[in-house]
């Protein structure tokens, strides 16, 4: 286990010691100022679907906005685009964090101390005063410096020493070692990648791409909004929580409080940190939901700045679907990928049940079975074991359309969701929703204003037994079903129609781009790493 963090770690480490933009992103560098210029990581243009469709459909639908995008990918090694930006697209940046080794150049020892230590005490301590003084001292150093030039430089080495044996000697140093080199360099990447410039600028998560544009905040005193789908602080804390590649974890046993920190503590602080500066930085943070509004607000998000705004459907798009659901055989649906994090076996389980006493009851799975293979083949047996062959399918990728005229009840079962289209979909073509109680799954089934109707049933998570009882319940009587069905419809309509959505983006847009310059730091810093824009 210890060698596989080892090299793991190294090879992060590597990833992330360099920064460097495609020639055609170079290039796309010298189009128009943007009005917006967006910030995503790990999504698109690479990625079909999720936030990439959300992004793509915002543009598509402000074709009077000029956009910029920065796509901030793991290594430079090409990447195949899966979406063509559209036309009011003014160029795309790819900031890549490199694997290439390079011969770090000579740069002024006192420099190099100076950035660094200010980098270590915003990785350790954060605050956007933190922030302004990396940067404020990477703007000193000429030439300008790339990652690989300062994480190289004897100063770095002997910085971490320090730190070592300040407060994590009882890890490995190797461990440390490599965990500072990932967490530092994509720090540095951040701070030292070309930011073209715009009117103002929207980041789609904190993390690295909220590195980026608090960044650009500082550097050209321009508006900065941040939309969360998720919590991207809370995401990474599980998975470094869980992680079995962080060695020389300190174990202390049961004890509240302990003096030594290890690789975990430095991990989650540095992801606190990143996440306090994007918020700090920001005039406008924005959720998906209420409930994640909170969480933002829980993690030092000033409430001033909070607003919510979900996503849209486009209810055209499903209006004059038929009826052609069959009332002695009605059609329960999940649409869904066949991986844990949907839960499909509480699906599978709730079946069997409403089985038992509604023999009728058929069942479709609507979504991919490719993606995680042997849990796929997990869910087949247990369809076969519950003896369910007869009247449960997986439909594999279908066209939903095709699919909406004939289900009479959708239902979910996710271990985690924000905002799940499915149950926009289903509202829009009048379909009851039976869901657990994840992300913003009660808000959309049961509504937050008073007196709003509700359009399905809530359930606890991974509970097969009332999950088969509300499916039982809405089936039971045709009349709760319409109604539920028409509430729900009657609820898109109002909160979560695309043109209300977009329209709400234009004027957000609108107001971002009108709002006077703050000062700004330095003296063009805005164009650091050979950028113009």
């Amino acid at each position: 286990m210890v060698g596989r963090a080892t090299m793991w770690l190294k090879r992060v480490g590597r990833a992330l010691s360099a920064i460097r933009v495609s020639a055609d992103a170079m290039k796309q560098l010298n189009a128009p100022d943007a009005d917006i210029c967006l910030i995503v990581e790990g999504a698109y243009p690479y990625v079909v679907g999720g936030v990439s469709g959300w992004l793509q459909d915002l543009m598509i639908s402000l074709p009077d906005i000029r956009f910029h995008i920065v796509a901030i990918k793991p290594t430079d090694a090409p990447m195949a685009w899966k979406i063509k930006p559209p036309a009011n697209v003014m160029g795309v940046t790819e900031v890549a964090l490199s694997t290439q080794r390079r011969v770090p150049r000579a740069l002024p020892a006192v420099m190099v101390e100076q950035a660094m230590q200010a980098a270590s005490d915003f990785l350790h301590q954060g605050g956007s005063d933190s922030l302004e003084a990396l940067l404020e001292a990477l703007r000193q150093i000429r030439p300008a410096p790339q990652v690989h030039d300062l994480l190289s430089h004897p100063a770095a080495f002997a910085l971490l020493r320090r730190e070592y044996d300040q407060d994590f000697d009882r890890s490995s140093f190797h461990h440390f070692f490599w965990a500072s080199h990932v967490l530092l360099g994509g720090l540095l990447a951040m701070c030292l990648a070309p930011l073209p410039k715009a009117r103002a600028y929207h980041s789609i998560s904190t993390g690295f791409a909220g590195l980026l544009a608090a960044r650009a905040s500082v550097e050209t005193g321009r508006p900065l909004c941040l939309t969360e789908h998720g919590i991207y602080q809370l995401e990474r804390q599980i998975e470094v929580l869980m992680a079995d590649w962080i060695g020389d974890q300190v174990d202390d046993g049961l004890v509240l409080e302990r003096d030594g920190k290890d690789l975990r503590d430095l991990w989650r602080r540095a992801f606190g940190h990143y996440s306090a500066a994007c918020y700090d930085r920001s005039d406008l943070i924005v959720a998906l939901y209420s409930a994640n509004s909170e969480v933002q607000q829980r993690l030092g998000a000033p409430v001033e700045k909070l607003r919510v705004i979900p996503n849209g459907i486009d209810l055209n798009r499903f209006d004059g679907v038929p009826d052609e659901r069959q009332p002695g055989a009605p059609l329960v649906a999940l649409i869904g990928r066949v991986v844990p994090i949907k839960d499909v076996k509480t699906f599978i389980r709730a079946a069997a049940l409403v089985h038992e006493t509604m023999p009728a009851v058929r069942f479709v799975l609507m979504g991919p079975t490719d993606e995680d293979a042997d849990y796929a083949a997990e869910c087949f047996a247990m369809v076969d074991e519950l003896g369910l062959s007869e009247c449960f399918e997986f439909a594999g990728r279908v066209r939903i359309e095709e699919w909406m005229p004939r289900i009479d009840l959708l239902v979910l079962t996710s271990l985690s969701e924000a905002q799940p289209l499915v149950i926009l979909e289903g509202g829009a073509c009048h379909i009851p929703v039976v869901a657990p109680d994840v992300g913003s799954c009660r808000e959309m089934i049961e509504g937050s204003a008073p007196g709003d109707e509700h359009g399905g049933i809530v359930t606890p998570l991974v509970n097969p037994a009332a999950t088969a009882d509300a499916i039982r319940r809405i089936l039971s009587s045709a009349t709760l079903r319409d109604k539920m069905g028409l509430a729900l419809r009657k609820r898109v309509e109002r909160d979560y129609s695309h043109e209300k959505i977009i329209g709400t983006y234009r004027a957000l847009y609108r107001d971002c781009a009108a709002r006077e310059t703050k000062p700004v730091q330095g003296d063009g810093s805005a164009n650091r790493g050979g950028a113009s824009a």
